[in-house]
């Protein structure tokens, strides 16, 4: 595994997140995705709030070897933070999801902190459960990347 670094979001950075995000093959995997993935000015809406700390949400952009590969952050109110976090697919199976998510979690104190994801997603439920986040339910909501609704975990770290 290669060591991750966490910076602030730069403006080079939004075209990569753009693309990832109309990667077919990561949003089917993801599946709670934007409605409407090739939509770049929501897109740009979207990153613009983001930015501007609205809502509390923190993102930092995910380095590997000097190459940007990702993005992690939180977001929502305290007591209900939810982190979130995207590898580029080309970078898929190293460790960098963990590794991300753990250098956002050690610069992070906030706990309790929740995620979701897939029930089928069994990478990104791996990545929670070796960074300390413990199965505390599951639902059902509308994913879509899929076009469906599917059952979905829902994880918490304490402290």
């Amino acid at each position: 595994m290669t060591g991750v670094t966490l910076r602030a979001v730069e403006d080079a950075d939004l075209p990569l997140f753009f693309a990832w995000m109309r990667d077919p093959d990561a949003t089917r995997v993801a599946a709670f995705t934007a409605k409407d993935p090739t939509d770049r000015a929501a897109f740009d809406a979207h990153w613009a709030r983001i930015r501007s700390g609205s809502g509390g949400a923190v993102m930092r952009t995910a380095v590997a070897d000097g190459v940007v590969v990702g993005h992690v952050g939180a977001y929502g109110e305290p007591g209900d933070r939810q982190v979130t976090y995207w590898i580029d697919r080309a970078h898929w199976g190293r460790g960098l999801a963990t590794a991300a998510l753990r250098a956002f979690l050690d610069e992070t104190p906030t706990r309790p902190l929740h995620a979701r994801a897939a029930a089928d997603n069994l990478g990104s439920r791996r990545v929670l459960e070796k960074c300390g986040f413990v199965v505390t339910g599951t639902d059902r909501g509308f994913a879509q990347a899929r076009g469906e609704e599917i059952e979905e975990v829902l994880v918490t770290l304490r402290a």
